[in-house]
C-alpha cells in the first residue's frame, strides 16, 4: 500500500511540474518576427531564417517557437542570439507538428475519460455522462459504464488540449539563457514545401526571325506557415543531398489562385557553382499559394526557325518492306544567350511557351519546350511542333549484305529515297538529319551531306513553294 501511494504520489507531482513548465512556456508568435528570409533550392528545398524579438529570463527557459514550417527538418534546427552572442546554450529542442483536430484531440485521450453530452430530442433536456475512449481509429469506441458503445452518442467535453498538440507548427526549445530580458534571436532551418520554377512566354514576330521574351518566377507553399514580408532569394542549380526515406509531413494538395506578376525583375550573382536570383523587394509568401514574380524581360532576340527530318538508325541493318513510310517534319527555333542577341543573363531550367500573332493581332499558343539551366553565352533550342504543311515519305529502295574481309565483322549497303513536299506558297529548307550506325561511307548521293557527328550524316534541301524534292542515297555500313 505504502508503495502504491509513493507511486501515486510521484505521478501527482511529475502531473503538476508537467503543468507548471506547460505554464511557463514562453511563446513567441509571427507577431514578434522582426524579418525573415527565406532561400529557395530546387527540389523542394528551402533555408529559411527567421528572426524574433523574445522576453527570456536568465537560467533555463522553455521557448515555443510558433508558426514555423510545417514541413521543417528539425535536425537542421539552429538559434541564436544577435543581440547577445553567446548567451543562448541548447538543452533540447522537440518539433510538434501534429496539428489540432477533432480527430487528433480524439486520438490523444485514447485510454482517458471525457464527458459525454447528450440531448433528449422530446425533452430538451440534456445529460452528462462520463466515458472512457478505448479507440479512435475509423470511428471511436467508448465504455460508457458497463456497456460499450460506437459513433458519436452527442457532444464530447474534453478535460484540456494535451500539450504536444499546437494548432500552429511549433518548435519547443529547452534552452539556458546567461541573461535576463528582451533578445533578438534568429532561427534558421531548411524545410521542405517550399519549391519554384522559372516559367517563360516567348512571342515570335511576323517573319519568324525574332521573339520577345518574359521569364517568371513561380513560387509554391505548401510548407504550413506564411512567411510575410520575406526577402526572397532563388538558387538554381543541382546541389547534392542526402536523401532522407522520411518525410515529416505530407503535402497540402490545395493551391489559391496566383497573385499578380510583380513589375520589377530579379538581380542574380554567382554562388558557388549556383546562380542566386535575389528579388529586390520584400514579398509576402501565403502558406497554400502559388506567387509569380518577374524574372527577367528582352525584347526582339534574333532566332533562327528551322524545321527537320530526323531518322532512325535501325532500318541500315536490314531490308525494310513497304512503299514508303511516312516521316513527320519537326519545327524547332533555336536563339543564342548574348548581350549580342539582347539576353546574355543566366536561365533557370522550366518551361518556354512560344505565342504568335494571327491575322487579326491576336496571341496564338504555337507550342512550348522545356529547357534545363542555360548559362550565359549557350543556345536555347525548343521544338515547338510538327509542320503540317512540309511532310516527308522515305522508302527503302535497295538492300544487300556484302562479304566482309574480317571475321565477326558484318557489311551492310542499303539505299533510299526520301521525297519532301511543300504545300506553302513560300519555299523551305529541310534539314535532313540521318543517324547512320557502324562504320559508314556515302556511295552515292544526290546532294552533299555534312558529316555532323560521328554518326549522323545532315543534308540541307530546299523544297519549292508548292512543289517537292527528291533525296538519294547509298551507304555502306560496317559492324
Amino acid at each position: 500500500m505504502q508503495l502504491k501511494k509513493l507511486c501515486a504520489a510521484v505521478s501527482a507531482a511529475l502531473a503538476v511540474a508537467g503543468a507548471q513548465a506547460a505554464q511557463q512556456e514562453t511563446a513567441s508568435t509571427l507577431a514578434d518576427q522582426q524579418s525573415v528570409a527565406v532561400t529557395i533550392y530546387n527540389e523542394d528545398l528551402a533555408l529559411i531564417k527567421d528572426t524574433r524579438r523574445v522576453t527570456l529570463t536568465a537560467g533555463t527557459n522553455s521557448l515555443a517557437l510558433r508558426e514555423v514550417s510545417g514541413r521543417m527538418r528539425p535536425e537542421t534546427a539552429s538559434l541564436r542570439s544577435l543581440t547577445h552572442p553567446g548567451a543562448l546554450s541548447l538543452i533540447e529542442q522537440n518539433f510538434d507538428f501534429d496539428l489540432l483536430t477533432p480527430a487528433k484531440l480524439l486520438e490523444k485521450y485514447v485510454g482517458r475519460d471525457v464527458r459525454i453530452i447528450r440531448m433528449n430530442p422530446k425533452t430538451g433536456v440534456e445529460t452528462i455522462e462520463t466515458a472512457t475512449v478505448l479507440a479512435a481509429n475509423n470511428g471511436v469506441v467508448l465504455k460508457i459504464g458497463d456497456r460499450i458503445e460506437t459513433g458519436l452518442p452527442g457532444r464530447i467535453v474534453y478535460d484540456g488540449v494535451p500539450p504536444n498538440l499546437r494548432d500552429r507548427p511549433t518548435l519547443v526549445t529547452e534552452l539556458q539563457s546567461g541573461r535576463a530580458g528582451s533578445q533578438t534571436v534568429e532561427l534558421s532551418y531548411l524545410s521542405g514545401g517550399l519549391a519554384w520554377k522559372a516559367d517563360y512566354v516567348a512571342e515570335l514576330n511576323a517573319a519568324d526571325s525574332a521573339l520577345d521574351l518574359n521569364g517568371w518566377v513561380t513560387l509554391t507553399n505548401t510548407s504550413g506557415t506564411a512567411y510575410p514580408n520575406a526577402r526572397l532569394q532563388l538558387v538554381a542549380g543541382n546541389v547534392n543531398r542526402v536523401r532522407d526515406e522520411m518525410r515529416l509531413a505530407a503535402k497540402a494538395s490545395a493551391m489559391r489562385a496566383a497573385e499578380a506578376p510583380a513589375a520589377r525583375q530579379m538581380t542574380q550573382e554567382s554562388l558557388f557553382e549556383y546562380h542566386l536570383y535575389t528579388l529586390q523587394r520584400p514579398t509576402t509568401i501565403a502558406d497554400n499559394q502559388t506567387k509569380q514574380v518577374a524574372l527577367l524581360s528582352a525584347s526582339s532576340i534574333p532566332v533562327k526557325k528551322e524545321l527537320v527530318l530526323q531518322g532512325n538508325d535501325y532500318y541500315y541493318r536490314s531490308s525494310v518492306g513497304g512503299i514508303g513510310q511516312k516521316m513527320k517534319v519537326g519545327v524547332f527555333v533555336q536563339f543564342e544567350n548574348r548581350e549580342a542577341a539582347r539576353l546574355g543573363v543566366p536561365m533557370p531550367k522550366g518551361v518556354v511557351r512560344v505565342y504568335k500573332k494571327d491575322g487579326a493581332g491576336n496571341a496564338q499558343f504555337v507550342g512550348e519546350d522545356s529547357i534545363d539551366h542555360t548559362p550565359k553565352n549557350e543556345s536555347v533550342r525548343l521544338k515547338l511542333g510538327e509542320s503540317f504543311d512540309v511532310t516527308g515519305d522515305k522508302k527503302q529502295t535497295d538492300f544487300k549484305r556484302r562479304d566482309s574481309t574480317m571475321r565477326w565483322s558484318y557489311v551492310f549497303e542499303s539505299a533510299y529515297e526520301i521525297v519532301l513536299k511543300n504545300a506553302k506558297k513560300t519555299p523551305e529548307t529541310v534539314v535532313v538529319r540521318e543517324p547512320v550506325p557502324g562504320d559508314w561511307t556515302m556511295l552515292e548521293e544526290s546532294a552533299s551531306h555534312a558529316k555532323v557527328a560521328a554518326g549522323t550524316a545532315e543534308w540541307k534541301i530546299t523544297v519549292p513553294a508548292e512543289g517537292s524534292s527528291t533525296l538519294k542515297y547509298r551507304v555502306l555500313v560496317r559492324y
